[in-house]
């Protein structure tokens, strides 16, 4: 038999032999975070710098910012020269992609979003101005998309088509350009975009009643294009997410408190949805149903990440009980002997998949992160 774990609240098989070991439970965190992430790069393929070339180009954005994530948070150097080398091959142009102009800009706004908030964490990290200097050339590429003439406002997901307004794109915009703002010293520009962006947002309609943010909006309708409603499609727990790091900039940048309130209700709103959190256990619906792709699988993490920003942002740090809950879950039950995470986290390893081991490297992370 083996310890089955030897930090957070522990769940011990050998209570007396851990307690005089006395393993810190940041030097064991950071030991399972780092077999995590190594078993993350098994996916990585040094001549293209990607993880995972044969999946969707996004997910090598996310999984970047997770080990960018990791090196924040612990001080590490250990995979900088990686992440280097991921962005000096991925800001080339992108053949596959018609709109592709270098620099992470591409055919959606929200795949050039995800690439763009990585490497303003690639600048905090190493103070090179050439990393803030693509992610505000990303940004003025994404606002190029910002449509009155539909909806009022907001980003359109789709490029080449011109076409749909969802959440997600509009929600990292929003997190992009007041994480812009609160790097750039003296910054009013970023600033008033996001603060804009945040407005559009929250009159859009896709906030709905019960605080959880739906896909998207309708088409307009075609006798006034002024018009969009909320499509009521899937609530993903990504949407859930990233819009919980643009307020917590937005805060940061104005000190105004409405919109960490207003970050609270979208929290509070999953962390107790029968649905979304079971047994206080975030879940995918996609899961549910045996549904999820590499893509489902991935958005879990990208809360939690986002999550754990909010909290480290509040007074008492109200979500720590549930992101350590969420974690110490997943490690004893979805992790199996070579550190690769399954899915669901409260039932056993379902096999692995990129989305599913960022996901994993992620909440791990904002376990690491807590105080």
């Amino acid at each position: 038999m083996k310890l089955t774990r030897l930090f957070g609240a522990s769940c011990l098989l050998f209570p007396g032999l851990v307690a005089s070991l006395a393993i810190p439970k940041t030097s064991a965190v950071i030991d399972a975070t780092k077999a995590s992430i190594n078993a993350l790069n098994t996916y990585y393929d040094n001549t293209t710098g990607r993880w995972n070339p044969k999946v969707n180009w996004w997910y090598s954005g996310i999984a970047l910012q997770a080990i960018l994530d990791y090196m924040q948070t612990t001080g590490s150097e250990e995979y900088l020269a990686q992440a280097q080398h991921t962005i000096d091959i991925q800001r080339a142009p992108l053949d596959w992609y018609p709109q592709g102009g270098g620099d992470f800009r591409a055919d959606s706004t929200d795949d050039t979003a995800w690439w763009a908030l990585a490497l303003l964490r690639m600048y905090e990290l190493t103070g090179n101005s050439t990393y803030l200097d693509i992610a505000k050339e990303d940004e003025a590429y994404i606002f190029k998309y910002w449509l009155p003439e539909t909806c009022k406002g907001g980003v359109i997901w789709n490029i080449p088509e011109l076409k749909y307004k969802n959440a997600i794109s509009n929600e990292l915009y929003l997190e992009l350009a007041a994480s812009l703002h609160n790097l750039i010293p003296g910054d009013t520009f970023y600033l008033n975009r996001s603060m804009t962006q945040w407005a559009w947002f929250n009159s859009s309609g896709m906030i709905n009643s019960q605080w959880l943010i739906n896909d998207g909006l309708l088409e307009p309708d075609p006798s006034d294009s002024s018009v969009c409603r909320n499509n009521n499609a899937e609530v993903w727990t990504y949407n859930q997410g990233v819009v919980l790091g643009g307020l917590v900039e937005l805060h940061k940048a104005t000190g105004d408190q409405k919109y960490l309130d207003t970050a609270i209700k979208i929290a509070d709103a999953v962390v107790n949805s029968a649905t979304l959190s079971p047994g206080g256990i975030l879940t995918e619906t996609c899961s549910e149903t045996d549904s999820c792709t590499t893509n489902g699988w991935s958005f879990k993490g990208i809360f939690m990440n986002r999550l754990a920003k909010l909290n480290k942002a509040l007074s008492g740090n109200p979500y720590s009980d549930y992101i350590r809950t969420n974690e110490q879950t997943m490690y004893s039950n979805a992790r199996n002997g070579s550190d690769f995470y399954g899915g669901i986290w409260q039932k056993p390893f379902d096999g692995a998949d990129l989305g599913k081991q960022v996901s994993a490297v992620s909440l791990l992370i904002a376990t690491l992160g807590l105080s």
